[in-house]
C-alpha cells in the first residue's frame, strides 16, 4: 500500500505531465484551430477541451489498462490509432481545408463556424492523448492505486489542465501579434509539426507492439 505520497513523487508527476500534456506548445496549436474564431467561442472551446480532457485522463488513470485490456486494445494499438487521427488534423491545417470549410458554412448563412475542434483534435489527443493517458495509467500505478495516491495524483493533472487552458486564454493575443499572414504561416508551420507529432505516436506503439526495433 501507499500509504504516504512523497513531495518528492508529487514534483515528479507534474513535471512528467507537464511534458507530456506540454502546456506551452498546445497554445500555438489552439491558436491555428480556432483561426478567426470570436473571443467567446475560443473561450468555450477552450473550457470544454480541459473539462473533457480532464475526465479522460482521470478515467484512464483510475481503470483505462483494465479497460483497454476488457475490450482487447493495447495501449501500443491506442498510440497507433491516436497517431494516424492527428495525422488527418494535420493535413487539415496544411492544406487549409478547416478555413475553407468555415467560409463554406459562413456562406450558407450560419454565424458561428461549422467546425468544434473542442474533442477533437483538443480534448484528444493534443492535451489527453495517447502518452499522458499512459503516463497517467503508470503514476497511479506507482502509488499502488490507493485512494489518496489516486487523489493526489489526479489534483496534479488537474494543475496542469488549469495551465493549459491559461495557455488557451493567450491565443487571441498570438493571433493579434501575429496577423493574418503570420497566422497562416504558423498554422501550417505547426501543421507540419503536428504531422511530425502524429509519426512520432505511431512509431512509438509499433516499438512497443514490438513491430520495429
Amino acid at each position: 500500500m501507499f500509504e504516504f505520497v512523497e513531495i518528492a513523487f508529487l514534483i515528479t508527476a507534474f513535471v512528467t505531465l507537464f511534458v507530456v500534456i506540454d502546456p506551452i506548445g498546445t497554445a500555438p496549436l489552439f491558436v491555428a484551430l480556432t483561426q478567426g474564431m470570436s473571443p467567446a467561442r475560443r473561450r468555450s472551446i477552450g473550457i470544454r477541451a480541459c473539462v473533457i480532457a480532464a475526465i479522460l485522463l482521470a478515467f484512464f488513470g483510475v481503470a483505462g489498462e483494465d479497460f483497454l485490456g476488457f475490450i482487447g486494445i493495447s495501449m501500443p494499438a491506442f498510440q497507433i490509432a491516436g497517431g494516424i487521427l492527428l495525422f488527418l488534423t494535420a493535413l487539415d491545417m496544411l492544406f487549409d481545408r478547416r478555413t475553407q470549410r468555415r467560409r463554406d458554412h459562413a456562406d450558407e448563412g450560419n454565424a458561428e463556424p461549422a467546425d468544434d475542434p473542442s474533442v477533437f483534435p483538443l480534448a484528444m489527443p493534443l492535451i489527453a492523448g495517447p502518452g499522458a493517458m499512459a503516463t497517467m495509467v503508470l503514476l497511479i500505478g506507482e502509488t499502488g492505486r490507493s485512494p489518496q495516491g489516486t487523489l493526489l495524483v489526479t489534483l496534479v493533472m488537474l494543475a496542469v489542465i488549469a495551465m493549459v487552458f491559461l495557455a488557451f486564454l493567450t491565443a487571441g493575443l498570438i493571433e493579434r501579434a501575429l496577423r493574418r499572414t503570420g497566422t497562416m504561416v504558423m498554422t501550417r508551420l505547426f501543421g507540419l509539426l503536428l504531422a511530425a507529432l502524429s509519426v512520432q505516436f505511431v512509431l512509438n506503439g509499433a516499438s512497443a507492439a514490438g513491430i520495429m526495433p
